[in-house]
């Protein structure tokens, strides 16, 4: 396996039962999931994708966080939305109107 660039978590609401609810789940979070790891894909980037539990930012839903850098993003309601902030992770950027950290 190569080790990939970058880390990218996208908050699914799962909870501990396994039931998934909560504000990003109802917000499509699940649905952005599989177009976020299709567009990583299509561009040939080296970055592991997982849906995680509540990442407890519930206000500002759905939320993802990109790793190694640490940048945790909010309000990522639609495909532009994850093709913007894809866009600032290959810069080497930060997709400013999403930042919430």
């Amino acid at each position: 396996m190569q080790k990939p660039d970058h880390h990218i978590l996208l908050c699914c609401s799962f909870r501990t039962t396994g039931a998934a609810q909560g504000t990003c789940n109802k917000k499509n979070a699940p649905e952005l999931l599989g177009y976020l790891e299709n567009e990583i894909a299509d561009r040939g980037l080296a970055v592991q994708v997982s849906s995680t539990g509540c990442l407890k930012v519930c206000d500002r839903g759905p939320a993802m966080v990109i790793y190694p850098e640490g940048h945790w993003y909010g309000g990522v309601e639609n495909t532009s939305d994850i093709d913007v902030i894809l866009d600032a992770m290959e810069s080497g950027t930060v997709a400013e109107k999403y930042s919430i950290a």
